[in-house]
């Protein structure tokens, strides 16, 4: 994977708004109108109409919480390796929280952030592959989307199992100064990712992955099945197991909670 030739930090520059639909809707409004640069952090305080993952919404109290959205040039690098990017964004934000959180943070499939059976937070990347400027096949920008519940104490009914931080710990923290943070632990995994190092943060994906080697149900065209979590591939598929084993895309089953 090369390194981009016009690499800044992620997080520089650090765009602060108040309130916002998306932040990763304004990365790709900045990107369209030809102002995105590589690392560009955009940092709601407040957003109306936040993206989840399977086209759900993220809900999040104004002002408590983690809700970025970081521009990346990946290279280009080839369409078939966008897990190698998702890979290094999970590890990134579980190092991130597990520094404040004691014990039992993990990654659940494809980057959940999960805290002790609960969701602490996620991550949604959107990929702008193809251009009429770099031809078809490449990886021109990335948009890492990444909400962490952080001071948030009291949640819609209709999500069953969040935390927070606070929750946690019992500590109220600076939402800004955390999503900086976060910008440098993203930074240093997404360095080591394009000097070769996919199979480190590969491996330490793989060791933080929420119910491996446990029967959890799964729902697949209406249809809910018990299957035990072996492992994920290294291009983003999980594999699980009951009567065989098989290997599931994001997207061809969902959990069932």
């Amino acid at each position: 994977m090369p390194y981009p030739p016009d690499h800044k930090p992620l997080g520089l520059p650090f765009v602060e708004l108040q309130s916002i639909d998306s932040t990763n809707n304004y990365a790709r409004q900045q990107i369209h109108d030809e102002l995105a640069q590589h690392g560009m952090t955009i940092f709601s305080h407040e957003q109306v109409a936040g993206k989840g993952q399977r086209g759900k919404t993220w809900s999040s109290e104004k002002g408590a919480n983690i809700m970025m959205s970081v521009i990346v040039k990946p290279g280009p690098v080839r369409v078939d390796q966008q897990f190698q990017l998702n890979t290094c964004v999970a590890v990134a934000v579980h190092e991130f929280f597990s520094h404040y959180a004691d014990g039992g943070t993990k990654i659940k499939w494809p980057n959940d952030l999960f805290w002790q059976d609960r969701k602490a937070g996620g991550v949604l990347i959107e990929s702008i592959v193809g251009s009429r400027e770099s031809g078809a096949g490449t990886w021109d920008w990335a948009i890492i989307g990444i909400g962490i519940n952080i001071n948030q104490t009291a949640f819609p009914s209709h999500l069953p199992n969040p935390v927070s931080l606070t929750q946690i710990t019992g500590k109220i923290f600076e939402p800004v100064k955390l999503a900086k943070q976060l910008c440098g632990v993203l930074e240093k995994n997404f360095t080591m990712l394009v000097k070769g190092g996919f199979e480190k943060i590969y491996a330490t994906y793989l060791d933080h992955l929420y119910k491996k080697d446990t029967a959890v149900k799964f729902k697949k065209n209406n249809r809910v099945f018990e299957a035990t979590i072996r492992s994920v591939s290294p291009s983003g598929k999980l594999i699980v197991q009951h009567a065989i084993e098989e290997e599931f895309d994001f997207g061809e089953i969902e959990w069932v909670m």
